[in-house]
């Protein structure tokens, strides 16, 4: 094997089954130990991190199910072959469901055991080397960001590259994206870190008002000024200065902003002395910053005063996987704080996730994975606590889902070449994965009209791909691109329309 150092551990409560096992791995070069219980299995793999399980799912004290999801809890990420002889379609179904990557039925042959066990460790060394690989070309974590997308990593070079300098940033994204984040990280990136980071909305401000939050005012400057105020220019004095929504200010302090921006110095509303200060200026919008001076509604000469270092925010709908890595996020925070059990996600969900469009961004996803866990609780979040928009507005999620049993999805980067695996060979049957019970029966492939019903197609595509693997479930889903517990249901209701009309 190609695993020659692989380690595997085997949870199994009948000592004779455990031994035939072992002795079967140990002449295939790998490294075994063996757990009799749910709790010893959970304990032997966090402390000896083995690369696969062979998973009994009757144990003594909790099921394979259940120490399965502890496993996942734990952080344990070796590849789970459920290995049982009770054997039925609910069973593999549920064992998909919980991240197994392939089912065996006892007893088994030697042969069956070694492929699924080959392709089982090949697929997580490749799925090892992968990671790997993009953790040397990337980061999944940037000061409050989470994303290791191609375009957030673009949006990283650019924070580090400006961080240093005193260049003015302008920072645009639709609503959602994380602007201020932004700003926040170029300035806790910068040798001005220890100084004040001040935020300022612009588009929240009366515009009456808007001179004196920025500049301050002096008592009596105006009615209602029973103080002095320092502003947010002189708040921010040897730190950063964020101008959110800046297309909402108005043109005549855009004037004065200008001044601000080129000498460094400003008046307070009121006040008969200019003063000076070191401010480092950032500025965001979710328009168009060149439209709005072409429009007129924002000058030409602040635009090019601001716009040193343009700094483009992605929409999450552009950022891949990023969306499952930003919801595991949330759903681990929001269900500490409400004191939930939620873990993770199940594999539909996180369908779902991939193919909503996330119009809010960010924000949005934050929103829906918070009103998750307020609203419910279970080991998961399933497809009925999901609200209802996402479920309108994700139609055929299921197109652009890989197959979670293999490596996780990635941006595309010409820097990774990743080998594809080879043509899978015609194999002689051994024997049968539905030994257990009874085969689905099937007609004959027949010429027939032009048109034939979709369902009848997706059938007979489905088994010929089962028939062209020996019937290995996983091999054919891979065929198919699709996810074995697919092809598990799709057999679980052939088969009851055949018992149906027996």
């Amino acid at each position: 094997m190609a695993a020659s150092a692989a380690r595997v551990l085997i949870v199994e409560d009948t000592p004779t089954q455990a031994e035939v096992a072992g002795a079967l791995l140990r002449t295939l070069g790998l490294e075994t130990r063996v757990a009799e219980t749910g709790a010893q299995a959970v304990q032997i793999a966090q402390a000896w991190r083995p690369d696969a399980i062979l998973m009994d799912l009757e144990l003594p004290d909790f099921s394979g199910f259940e120490t399965m999801r502890r496993l996942r809890a734990e952080g344990v990420e070796a590849a789970i072959i459920v290995v049982t002889a009770h054997g039925s379609v609910n069973h593999a179904v549920e064992a998909m469901r919980e991240g197994a990557v392939d089912f065996i039925v006892k007893p088994y042959a030697k042969a069956r055991l070694t492929v699924t066990l080959q392709n089982a460790l090949e697929k997580r060394a490749l799925a090892t080397e992968l990671r790997e690989a993009k953790a040397q070309l990337g980061r999944d974590r940037f000061f409050g960001f989470i994303g290791a997308s191609a375009a957030m990593q673009a949006v990283y070079r650019t924070i580090d590259s400006v961080a240093a300098s005193k260049a003015s940033v302008f920072i645009t994204g639709e609503s959602g994206t994380g602007k201020e984040l932004a700003a926040d990280a170029i300035h806790r990136a910068s040798p001005r870190r220890d100084r004040a980071f001040i935020t300022l909305n612009c588009g929240a401000i009366p515009r009456d008002l808007l001179e004196s939050e920025i500049f301050g005012h002096v008592k009596g400057a105006f009615t209602g000024a029973t103080d002095s105020r320092a502003g947010a220019a002189k708040l921010a004095d040897g730190g950063t200065l964020f101008l959110d929504e800046i297309g909402e200010m108005p043109l005549e302090m855009q004037v004065k902003l200008l001044r601000f921006v080129q000498t460094g110095t400003f008046q307070p509303v009121g006040a008969s002395r200019p003063e000076k200060v070191d401010v480092r200026i950032v500025s965001a919008t979710n328009r168009d910053p060149w439209v709005e001076v072409e429009t007129g509604r924002f000058r030409e000469d602040l635009y090019y005063r601001l716009y040193v270092v343009p700094l483009h925010l992605p929409p999450l709908r552009e950022r891949g996987e990023d969306r499952l890595l930003i919801a595991r996020h949330f759903l681990a925070a929001f269900a500490r704080e409400e004191g939930k059990r939620l873990r993770g996600c199940a594999w539909e969900v996180e369908q779902v996730l991939r193919a909503y469009s996330w119009p809010g961004n960010v924000r949005q996803l934050q929103n829906v994975v918070r009103n998750i866990a307020v609203l419910h609780d279970g080991d998961r979040v399933e497809l009925s606590m999901l609200p209802p928009m996402l479920l309108r507005g994700a139609a055929g999620p299921a197109a652009a889902v890989p197959d979670p049993a293999g490596p996780p999805p990635t941006e595309p980067d010409a820097r990774l070449a990743v080998p594809m695996e080879p043509p899978l060979p015609t194999l002689t049957p051994p024997a049968q994965m539905f030994a257990s019970y009874e085969t689905v029966p099937l007609a004959p492939p027949q010429q027939t009209e032009a048109f034939q019903p979709l369902a009848e197609v997706e059938k007979r595509h489905i088994l010929a791909a089962l028939d062209r693997v020996a019937q290995d479930v996983p091999r054919a889903a891979a065929l198919l691109g699709v996810n074995p517990s697919t092809i598990y249901r799709k057999l679980q209701i052939w088969r009851g329309d055949a018992a149906g009309q027996a």
